[in-house]
């Protein structure tokens, strides 16, 4: 079983752009469906059983898509033993498969095996870079006839065995062209993925999920901006995954991609996430989850308001948070608050459902919502009797065993 809950709906609190839902596997991108978490294991792909473990671990942790990479053919061709292997042992674990250099042939042979297929569009036919020199034209034509040629049997093997296409666009991997005629901007890599998605459409192909990562977030809000725009104009309603790439390891990669992510996702803009950490890949989940859950999107734990505490507390409150936390951090769902005094307490935990605050040195009152249940608790006693009101709301779940 996985550590949160895969059925959690999406809140209304935040708008969200409409899109179509895309099946990746057992899980749903887009449409009234829950923002998806996403992950990629770091582990050689021809080591198929240290394959299959990665992805066991991240599965059983939340994510909800792996991500495998399939640089060569042979990488191709061990994914779908890595499937067979998932298999034997009971997972059914929606699959993603990176595809850059020598796009079709692996492309194709990957689609039998797994949910979605990521291409590369700066990568898919690539073409010598020719710096300064302006495609004319009939090159530009050439280019493109060259792209539908190679990305036709893409199509028609994603269509045959049900798996969606990822256009995928690195802001750091434009092709030439694209270069060329918009420079190195947010216009390059929207217009650089359209130009896919139109051949797609062209072809009756719209199990599709499009990407515009950067490592810079100001670079990759904007593009992701242009992009539904663009899309909104052109009546094309598929999801979007987003992701800062390359943002490091650390706090800072962290706030970097919260930055970039939590941005456009509180604009309405982003169907699934994925936090690109240089760590082990199982540390980008919780912060996914996280992100979601501070948006309203996703609901995988307690929700805890807590003052910074301030002159007027009486008590220990970091020491109590803890305390608190430790007793009620598994009711997934529930609003609880710890606040350092009544001045401010009762009013900026308005949300909550349970209320712990400070009423004078050596006791506290309860609340629920904005009721005052219990005034004047020895402190000593006063997570024991939040436990114990929970409780008798019926509101408690025993916590999973460990």
């Amino acid at each position: 079983m996985s550590s949160v809950d895969r059925n959690t709906s999406i809140a209304t609190a935040l708008p969200r752009r409409r899109t179509r839902p895309v099946r990746v596997g057992n899980v749903i991108i887009g449409g009234d469906h829950p923002v998806v978490v996403q992950s990629m294991i770091n582990v050689p792909t021809r080591n198929v059983a240290a394959c299959v473990d990665a992805i066991e671990r991240l599965y059983r942790a939340g994510c909800e898509i792996v991500r495998v990479t399939a640089p060569t053919m042979e990488d191709a061709r061990a994914i779908g033993e890595i499937r067979a292997l998932l298999k034997r042992r009971g997972l059914s674990v929606p699959l993603a498969a990176d595809v850059h250099h020598d796009g079709t042939r692996i492309a194709v042979e990957v689609a039998r095996h797994v949910d979605k297929v990521r291409i590369n569009p700066g990568l898919f036919v690539y073409r010598k870079r020719r710096a300064g020199i302006e495609y004319t034209e009939e090159e530009t034509r050439e280019h493109l006839e060259a792209i539908e040629r190679d990305l036709l049997p893409v199509l028609e093997a994603c269509r045959e065995s049900g798996a969606a296409l990822r256009i995928g666009v690195n802001h750091g991997s434009l092709s030439d062209r694209i270069l060329m005629t918009y420079g190195d901007t947010p216009e390059g890599m929207v217009e650089s993925a359209l130009e896919f998605v139109r051949l797609c459409e062209k072809h009756d192909f719209r199990e599709l999920v499009i990407s515009l990562k950067a490592s810079r977030v100001a670079v990759m809000i904007q593009a992701n901006r242009l992009l539904a725009r663009r899309m909104d104009a052109l009546g094309m309603d598929y999801p979007i995954h987003l992701g800062v790439t390359e943002a490091g390891d650390g706090d800072y990669a962290r706030i970097k991609s919260t930055a970039g992510i939590a941005t456009l996702l509180a604009e309405g803009i982003g169907d699934t996430i994925r936090v690109s950490l240089s760590e082990d890949p199982l540390e980008e989940i919780p912060v996914c989850y996280d992100i979601l859950q501070a948006l309203g999107l996703r609901r995988t734990k307690t929700e805890f308001i807590a003052c910074p505490s301030c002159g007027r507390t009486r008590f220990d409150l970091p020491t109590v948070l803890a305390q608190v936390k430790a007793a009620t951090g598994h009711l997934a769902g529930l609003n609880i608050a710890v606040m350092g005094c009544i001045v401010n307490g009762p009013g900026e935990m308005a949300d909550a459902d349970y209320g712990y605050v400070g009423r004078g040195r050596g006791v506290i009152a309860l609340y629920r919502g904005h009721e005052l249940v219990k005034t004047d608790v020895p402190e000593q006693d006063g997570v024991r009797e939040l436990v114990a009101l929970i409780k008798a709301d019926g509101r408690w779940v025993d916590p999973p065993a460990s």
